[in-house]
């Protein structure tokens, strides 16, 4: 019988050590030599893989020779059924010499700068549109079916990021006009219309190879102000004259229509609503595609030609073309290498049995805008006491989570955000942390090391789903030096907002016939 007491008290002695051992392991930030494997509650981090990343930004130097008016780059592989763009980062586009940053400090400045300002237009977008809608004005996209992709089965192409060229993050290169002439593009899923900037040029800022002519392009058309694309901008205008005689009298003598978007950050562009053909790739031309041609473009979009809008709005290029699905993968910032931008009159196709999978919903009220149903956040494997409501949407049409391209950095409501904090500061105790560094309250110095062992953290979706996040999507550099910020921050605006630095190197996909979003890792 002592026997036996004996042993049931070591039993419960290595039970106690062992939860002792599974609750504080998360808290335990370990410095590992490379090609440690970590914990099921904790990723490493590879930070001489990151820091020599982040020196790409700052020594990148483009080919003398690149061309900038030649035909289209070479595509992706793509079938019939799709529409393939690469996706550059912005960093390393042919301008962005021009505009080198002496050290990493100063691009990352510039980078929070312009996270900034595109925050504060989706904030005020969103507080302009809430109020006053009923819940049955909220629904999932799949209640509006789409018809198949007329002009083109489906497009492919190259994805790029677009931080040192003015506003926007990531860039294609489209072609615009009969013949096609290649544009560098931001691709923005936060906007609804598309333009490029064009001559005579009242104003143009300073972009990427020559301004677009359209009495160059045998398919530009100007479109009246009666035309169904006209009426759905939700700023147009009308003149009785033309600044071209010719425009005004292929239009009927019809009064032609005008347009105008402003940005939250000061940003805009003003000219003349028009048809016109885009070519990506090696894709056949898409005809009648509604863009603005801009005599007046200020702000921001410094080295971008103009901008290829991928929102859920009636004048955004996959909804002008009834795609019924769309993906894209972001390239690491730091990074000279590209992705792809597929949009498909298919459904979507969401890779490996690693794809995570949640509902796509729509605001009535901001349409603009791809919300998806997140559920709750964990760190270090263990759930957040965060309530449901910090990421549902309400009947106003207020809160909810969209997934932006444009947004850098990951912005959560202030409760929200606190709880994450909190919580991976207690799993990096063990960490040297520096002052808070301006957006962001969490740092670290790794200038020491060479990798190291943080808690984990993961998005997590209805079905008990878990997108659970590279450690590097969210342990980011900020300067030359060895410091490391957590890349999320609060937001006092009604929504939040899933950035692209937590999106980089997953491949990201809107089934636009399902209502659903998935994320894939590594299928870039």
């Amino acid at each position: 019988m002592a026997e036996d007491s004996i042993h049931r008290r070591h039993f419960v002695l290595l039970f106690l050590l062992s939860l002792f051992t599974l609750s504080t392991y998360p808290a335990m930030a370990r410095h590992l030599p490379p090609g440690s494997t970590p914990s099921p509650a904790t990723a490493i981090l590879d930070v001489s893989a990151t820091r020599a990343q982040a020196l790409q930004a700052l020594s990148f130097a483009p080919s003398s020779h690149q061309p900038t008016s030649h035909l289209l780059p070479h595509s992706h592989s793509s079938t019939a059924a799709a529409i393939s763009l690469a996706i550059h980062s912005r960093d390393f586009l042919p301008s962005s010499a021009a505009h080198r940053h002496p050290d990493y400090k100063a691009l990352t400045l510039a980078r929070l700068r312009r996270d900034a300002a595109r925050v504060r237009s989706i904030a005020a977008r969103a507080a302009l549109a809430v109020g006053g809608v009923a819940a049955s004005d909220m629904k999932p996209v799949a209640e509006d079916k789409v018809a198949p992709i007329a002009a083109a089965d489906s497009i492919e192409g190259p994805i790029v990021s677009g931080t040192s060229v003015g506003s926007g993050e990531y860039f294609s290169r489209v072609g615009v006009g009969s013949p096609a002439r290649p544009f560098y593009m931001v691709l923005d899923t936060g906007s609804d219309v598309n333009w490029l900037q064009c001559l005579p040029c009242a104003d143009c800022y300073q972009q990427t190879g020559p301004v677009f002519d359209p009495s160059a392009s045998s398919s530009y058309a100007p479109l009246s102000c009666d035309s169904s694309q006209c009426r759905s901008l939700d700023a147009s205008a009308c003149r009785n004259s033309s600044s071209t005689e010719a425009a005004f009298a292929s239009d009927g003598g019809e009064a032609s229509c005008l347009y105008q978007v402003s940005y939250g950050d000061g940003s805009f562009t003003v000219g003349d609503f028009a048809t016109e053909t885009l070519t990506f790739g090696l894709s056949d031309p898409v005809s009648g595609v509604a863009i603005g041609c801009g005599h007046d473009n200020e702000g921001l979009f410094v080295g971008a030609a103009g901008l290829l809008a991928l929102g859920a709005g009636p004048l955004s290029f996959p909804s002008q073309i009834s795609a019924r699905s769309f993906s894209y993968c972001l390239v690491d910032r730091d990074s000279s290498s590209s992705s792809t931008l597929l949009i498909s009159a298919g459904a979507a196709q969401f890779g490996e049995a690693s794809a995570v999978t949640a509902p796509l919903l729509r605001n009535r009220r901001l349409e603009t805008f791809h919300y998806v149903g997140l559920t709750g956040i964990s760190v270090g494997g263990q759930m957040l006491s965060i309530p449901p409501s910090a990421f549902a949407m309400d009947e106003s049409g207020a809160g909810g989570v969209i997934v932006d391209s444009g947004t850098a950095v990951t912005r959560l409501q202030g409760p929200t955000y606190t709880a994450l904090r909190d919580a991976f500061r207690a799993g990096t105790a063990s960490l040297p942390s520096p002052s808070a560094w301006l957006l962001f309250d969490t740092c670290y110095d790794l200038s020491s090391l060479t990798s190291v062992e943080v808690p984990t953290v993961g998005f997590h979706f209805p079905g008990g789903k878990e997108l659970r996040l590279p450690a590097k999507n969210y342990l980011v550099p900020v300067d030359d030096a060895g410091t490391y910020c957590l890349a999320f921050a609060p937001t006092a605006a009604s929504l939040s907002i899933i950035g692209n630095v937590q999106q980089q190197g997953i491949r990201v996909s809107f089934d636009l016939d399902n209502a659903v979003v998935g994320f894939s890792p590594n299928e870039c």
